[in-house]
């Protein structure tokens, strides 16, 4: 039997992978001391605290190796002026329990109606909750794909991605595909059918991704895999950014304004 001893316990705690337990224990007795509580009260705190740490530990790690670029937050994002989106639908979704059923989030809108910053503020929301999420850009997963067939290990990269039950492309309108990067594509998306879950934002409609495959039939078998299982939100609104440019000028226009009435009262 080990000799553990007063001066080498916070050692064996650290084997154990009690961090929070080696760090506190000496502080919660004298505490638990003074309150006069018992064993059992000193145990349950120091157990709270381990658990504690490794919840925050596991989601610091969850966002790291989710490579979200920016963070956004449903907080912030403006809903109210999205005509026809469904909050509560877009909350429910933040659950993340659809990913229990592999199925997928299909996000459209004209730029600028949020659809990078809902797809990050949801991929945060299921990272603190614990669920392994992956973002990337349409442009920067072909990149990644066509990089992985070059070095013949297009499977092992497509497998890789199988540890995220989600999957974010953002922006997949912004890229035209070649007959071989359609291929790898569509290659990535038959594998995830009904396996993992995929999130995809897009400025254009279906009828019109055939500017991003080319090929009719990579196109129709894709969007057929995508939709079946799936929730579509629609982000009709205008841009966020010319919306806000537009009260900017139609505010200076109001100071502007202000100031010559000022000036001709004066």
């Amino acid at each position: 039997m080990l000799n553990i001893t007063t001066e080498n316990l916070a050692d064996y705690l650290k084997q154990l992978c009690l961090s929070s337990f080696a760090k506190n224990y000496l502080k919660i007795a004298e505490q638990c001391n003074l309150d006069k509580k018992d064993n059992v009260e000193f145990l349950r705190t120091l157990v709270s605290l381990e658990i504690d740490r490794r919840y925050h530990k596991r989601i610091e790690y969850l966002l790291n190796k989710a490579k979200l670029p920016r963070t956004k937050t449903l907080q912030s994002f403006e809903h109210k002026r999205i005509e026809g989106l469904s909050w509560l639908r877009v909350k429910q979704l933040a659950t993340g329990e659809f990913m229990d059923r592999c199925e997928n989030i299909l996000v459209f809108g004209n730029p600028g109606t949020g659809k990078t910053h809902l797809s990050l503020a949801l991929a945060q929301e299921w990272c603190l909750q614990g669920r392994r999420v992956h973002y990337t850009t349409a442009a920067q997963l072909l990149q990644n794909l066509l990089k992985a067939k070059l070095e013949l290990k297009l499977n092992a990269f497509i497998k890789k991605l199988d540890y995220f039950a989600m999957l974010i492309i953002d922006d997949i309108s912004y890229v035209s595909c070649s007959k071989e990067e359609a291929e790898i594509l569509f290659n990535l998306l038959s594998s995830r059918y009904e396996m993992r879950s995929v999130m995809i934002t897009s400025n254009l409609p279906f009828d019109s991704w055939d500017q991003i495959f080319k090929d009719k039939m990579t196109t129709a078998a894709a969007i057929d895999r995508l939709v079946h299982h799936s929730h579509i939100l629609e982000l009709n609104a205008e841009s966020y950014r010319v919306s806000a440019a537009k009260a900017s000028k139609e505010s200076n226009k109001k100071l502007t304004t202000g100031d010559r009435i000022i000036k001709k009262t004066n």
